[in-house]
């Protein structure tokens, strides 16, 4: 059962081949037998997921049907969660309990999902290895001395151990897709806007955006569809209709053009990983694609644009972890002062404590026209290069990460050589950009993905692709040893 994607899972539980019950209590097991190798998930929640499994047996018994009813999943734990303990990863959230659903959790469950728990992630979604988390690093299920990429890793390597088949995720700079290539998974970043943040708790709220991590881009789609929406409750939410995802799957290629970057494969990129994706190119092309060499002549500036952006929206959005309303609070405070510095030294970690830091810096009198303005500038240089490329091209390809998975800790002394594996993921973040990253290969045995970008609201175009790309190749369907 474990190795069903959520496709065949809908079709077994609509052909009663197993009820939504009996898969839960196999993947629960699985869940608690294989995760201490992992560390992938921070809480469980076995009753709650009976529950649900249950009632969705009851609703299938009364004629009900949906691609989604009884299918069990797994909420990064950033995602509010009513009554359940909605951590981010961090000691200063540890004790608390969430006292409403966000919309990404009440939609899916209102489809009739089973939530098997929360998993875990790098501390309030800061990092690119899943090595900041205050429960501990998340192991890769490919090669356990590596990491499994961040700050969804918890999500993309319960996943890949076939915990479960597919699981909530969120992407600030790349923290779906670069999970998804260092684990053979397909994972999607929609459009700034597709998916609701209310409830997400929030990193840098001009970038975050929730998506899909999953095996294939047909369960991608499942599971977008679940979570894409209006919601009036989310001022960033935009008010744009849903496509049905899983009908556009099946779409010809043949004339697609596809533009591919030639910033792209400078001295940064493994030749490995760019020789993977000169076979993906040429894999798309017998399908009919069109390749284009295009430009993105400031794609170099993108990084410390990011690293500017992202942590003065943190040291803002992070504010209100104070030790007075919620969260942890230190002991014995002698004033007001002693309580703040207390409770945020002791409650955030090192990332956390670095990027506020260089966040309040980039935002003080005498350095925002310098550096926060600046950035905002380049960030709109950015967005204007994706739009004069897709005048000529439909979709964008090129790799997902410079580099396969690192060993754990390689690059704890250095955050700055971590921050540069995010060169081909942020500028979507930057732009607002759907992206998704999908298995291209290996590279001593370890994954590596391959990246489409497509204009806004264009999700099915890259399901679209990712799908017909993987019903010529079997990457995806490669299993880690021993899961």
């Amino acid at each position: 059962m474990h190795q069903m994607t959520l496709a065949e899972i809908a079709r077994g539980l609509a052909d009663k081949k197993f009820s939504s019950e009996e898969l839960t209590k196999v993947l629960l097991a699985r869940i608690t037998q294989l995760d201490p190798q992992l560390n992938s998930f921070i809480s469980l929640t076995e009753e709650l997921a009976l529950e649900q499994a249950k009632a969705a047996d009851a609703r299938r018994a009364n004629g009900e049907s949906g691609a989604l009813l009884g299918a069990p999943i797994a909420h990064k734990d950033l995602f509010c969660t009513q009554g359940i303990r909605t951590s981010c990863g961090s000691k200063m959230l540890d004790n608390f309990k969430a006292p409403y659903d966000a919309t990404v959790v009440s939609k899916l469950a209102a489809a009739g999902t089973v939530t098997l728990g929360k998993t875990n992630m790098d501390e309030f979604a800061m990092g690119s290895a899943n090595e900041s988390s205050w429960y501990g690093a998340v192991k890769n299920p490919w090669n356990l001395e590596h990491v499994p990429g961040g700050s969804s890793g918890g999500s993309a390597a319960a996943v890949a151990a076939r915990l479960l088949p597919a699981a909530t995720a969120t992407d600030t700079g790349g923290s779906i897709r670069q999970p998804a290539a260092f684990t053979n998974l397909t994972g999607l970043k929609p459009t700034y806007g597709r998916v609701s943040r209310w409830g997400m708790i929030a990193y840098a709220s001009s970038l975050d955006q929730g998506g899909p991590l999953a095996r294939t881009a047909e369960d991608c789609a499942i599971l977008l569809q679940g979570m894409a929406g209006f919601d009036p409750n989310d001022s960033t939410s935009i008010d744009e209709p849903v496509p049905d995802y899983a009908a556009g799957l099946n779409g010809s290629l043949q004339g697609l053009r596809i533009g591919v970057p030639k910033e792209y494969f400078g001295a940064g990129l493994d030749p490995r990983i760019a020789d993977l994706i000169q076979n993906s190119i040429k894999e798309l092309q017998k399908l009919g694609a069109v390749i284009k060499e295009i430009s993105l002549p400031n794609m170099q500036h993108a990084i410390p644009a990011y690293y500017v952006i992202a942590p003065a929206e943190a040291s803002s959005n992070l504010s209100r972890f104070d030790g007075v309303r919620f969260g942890h609070r230190c002991a014995d405070p002698k004033n007001l002062e002693d309580l703040y510095k207390r409770s945020r030294g002791e409650g955030f970690g090192a990332e956390v404590q670095r990027r506020i830091m260089v966040g309040a810096y980039a935002l003080s009198a005498g350095y925002y026209d310098a550096y926060y303005l600046k950035a905002q500038k380049i960030r709109r240089l950015v967005k204007n290069d994706f739009m004069a490329a897709f005048n000529e091209v439909d979709i964008i390809l090129g790799p997902t990460t410079p580099n396969p998975a690192w060993k754990l800790g390689a690059k704890n002394s250095d955050p700055v050589a971590a921050y540069l594996e995010d060169v081909y993921t942020i500028t979507a973040n930057l732009a607002g950009l759907p992206g998704l990253s999908m298995p291209a290969g290996f590279v001593d045995g370890l994954p590596v993905g391959v990246q489409l970008l497509a204009p806004y609201f264009q999700e099915g175009r890259l399901l679209n692709v990712a799908h017909q790309y993987q019903l010529n190749t079997d990457w995806h369907t490669r299993t880690p040893t021993g899961f």
